[in-house]
């Protein structure tokens, strides 16, 4: 046993000094590390309010924990001085400004008021050219008027600095973007006079020499012939230097399939070198002044520059897919970029309502613009109870661009078409269509303004390789209108006629059928035609419309509602319409537009899902 030890009292004193001392130390730290937990109320316009949130210093210390009461009085005083200055940027450059800190409640308030008081307007625009090369017979003149008629910030527009380094920097592009690819802005300046509140503007610009194009040099081309590029390019030695000419030329090429990348620009090597050696120049000359633009002497000849990355030339994909019109897919394609100096595509695609192989050989564009090739395919559908084989030979030949495309396709055909328990028929056919595809639109992927508009107007006339004479006609519109910052309004319709004495004659692929994703929602896919024997086939008559109103609540999400109304029939008495409504979930992806639609099919008396990626044209 240990016997009991007593401890001395004064032993025991400093270690209750040492645990308050602890304590205090913690509730110092504490209260350091919490900060002042402060509101802030900014009463201004919207627009002003929204800029003073993101950047007042008062703002951006909400919540740091090294704010004190001592450091926001501060933040609080030096508010009105920050704001003048940002609102100065939209131009406010009188505004009356107050703020204050209310610490009665159980938070403390900090209040800035906002009087933006009259704008600041643009008074006087003084716009100075220099050194612009004098215009050659049917020149695009480049003056002060033409360039002001451009000029986005007006003479009575509010003086805001983002509209004034916008308004420069567009000049400065509408100069640069045709000959005079160097010019630059040599002096520009704003002078304010808040009293009056006017903005006297003051810009000039210097032209820099004119330019024009020289020959064309590629880089980069090793697997693939030179036509490849040159019958592409439309630019010729001796035209007047043009950005959009570039562009052009780097969009055909990327469009091959044989790149990827493309890069065209103007070779300003010449031009660089001869700037180095003026400045070399010039600092021998003890009263040159390098600085002081001289003018041009004449036309300065740059080269067009091609630089490409080639694609490999075999390629393999394979792909899985699904469509509430045709069910699963899976896909394989084998392209091969130079077959006997052409380029071969080739896919094999299985559905569970269609199975296609096909294969194309593509020659190289020529230098009229012309896009030949010619293919084989086998394509077998089965849908509502026909089952048709299809086996074509086409030869094709395209031209134009994405804003208006054109083709003249010849195709011999032979259809074996089967419509249980009647026996298999087969046809032959030589047709001949011309098409054409007329794009307006603010984007080819995510089009929110403009139109489309698609015509095909083929047939058999001639008894050679022709079971049945016939003449087509078809014709679609998709027109987008903007209601507002977040609604659209999509209208759709389109047309269809077949002339022949006897329709039995005539391919199935050629007839109209109705209902599906893309044509009368609620309705399965080609679920509208004519009724033969059970099955449904394609008529010689079809009419379609849609009317469809998008709202983005929430970009790139969004919501629709819509009607479609249509029918396929053997003759126009016979189109009753059928109609399907519904709403559905958008959502604008990378890819385009992916819809998906609950439509109710009134005729059947049922709903449907629909689901689609982009749109077809």
């Amino acid at each position: 046993m240990f016997a009991a030890r007593s401890i001395p009292r004064h032993r025991l004193r400093p270690l209750p000094r040492l645990l308050m001392g602890l304590g205090a130390l913690l509730v110092a730290t504490s209260l350091h590390a919490q900060g002042i937990d402060y509101q802030v109320r900014i009463d201004a316009p919207r627009q002003i309010e929204n800029m003073l949130e993101e950047n007042l210093d008062l703002m951006r210390w909400r919540g740091n924990p090294k704010v004190d009461m001592e450091q926001l009085q501060r933040l609080v005083k030096e508010a009105p001085e920050q704001a003048k200055t940002l609102i100065a940027t939209e131009g406010y450059y009188s505004p009356k400004i107050s703020a204050g800190l209310e610490t009665t409640g159980t938070r403390p308030v900090a209040r800035v008021i906002v009087d933006l008081g009259e704008p600041v307007v643009v008074g006087e625009v003084d716009l100075v050219l220099q050194g612009f090369a004098p215009l050659e017979q049917g020149g695009a003149p480049f003056d002060a008027a033409a360039l002001r008629s451009r000029w986005t910030l007006p003479v009575g527009a509010r003086f805001r600095m983002a509209d004034w380094e916008g308004a420069k920097k567009g000049l400065l592009r509408e100069v640069a973007q045709t000959r005079f690819p160097r010019a630059q802005l040599v002096e520009t300046s704003a002078t304010v006079d808040p009293e009056a509140r006017r903005a006297l503007l003051h810009v000039v610009i210097d032209s820099g020499p004119e330019m024009r194009f020289g020959e064309l040099r590629i880089r980069g081309l090793k697997r693939y012939p030179r036509e490849v590029i040159t019958n592409l390019n439309k630019i010729n030695p001796g035209d007047m230097y043009s950005e959009a000419a570039l562009q052009a030329l780097q969009s055909r090429l990327q469009d091959t399939g044989y790149f990827a990348s493309v890069e065209v620009s103007a070779d300003m090597r010449a031009v660089l070198n001869e700037e180095l050696r003026e400045l070399r120049e010039g600092d021998g000359d003890p009263d040159g002044d390098a600085t002081t633009p001289k003018p041009p002497t004449g036309p300065t000849i740059l080269p067009v520059l091609v630089r490409v990355t080639e694609n490999l030339r075999k390629n393999v994909e394979v792909g899985v897919g699904f469509s509430t019109d045709t069910g699963g897919r899976l896909q394989a394609s084998y392209d091969d970029l130079n077959v006997l100096g052409k380029r071969m595509k080739s896919d094999l695609i299985y559905e569970q309502k269609r199975q296609t192989a096909r294969v194309d050989f593509y020659w190289p564009t020529t230098p009229d613009g012309y896009n030949d090739s010619v293919g084989a395919g086998v394509e077998r559908n089965d849908v509502r109870g026909e089952i048709t084989t299809l086996a074509t030979v086409a030869a094709r030949r395209a031209w134009g661009s994405p804003l208006l495309e054109r083709s003249l396709t010849l195709e011999a055909l032979v259809e074996q078409r089967e419509v249980p328990p009647n026996p298999s028929t087969t046809t032959r056919s030589l047709p001949l269509t011309y098409s054409m595809t007329r794009r307006k639109l603010d984007s080819l992927i995510q089009p929110t303004n403009g139109y489309v508009f698609q015509g095909q107007l083929g047939g058999a006339l001639l008894p050679i390789l022709t079971d049945e004479k016939f003449l087509r006609l078809y014709l679609r519109g998709l027109m987008y209108k903007p209601l507002g910052p977040s609604d659209t309004l999509i209208l759709r319709g389109e047309f269809g006629a077949v002339a022949a004495k006897d329709k039995i004659g005539v391919p199935s692929t050629f007839l109209f059928r109705a209902g599906g994703d893309q044509s009368v929602r609620g309705y399965g896919y080609r679920e509208l035609g004519v009724r033969e024997n059970g099955a449904i086939v394609g008529g010689k008559y079809l009419a379609t419309a849609s009317a469809e109103y998008q709202y983005w609540f929430r970009p790139p999400w969004g919501v629709a509602v819509f009607y479609d109304v249509g029918n396929a029939a053997d003759k126009v008495g016979d189109l009753q319409p059928k109609s399907g409504f519904g709403v559905g979930a958008r959502w604008r992806s990378p890819v385009g537009p992916i819809n998906v639609d609950v439509a109710y099919g009134h005729a059947v008396k049922k709903a449907r899902l629909h689901f689609s990626l982009g749109f077809t044209f």
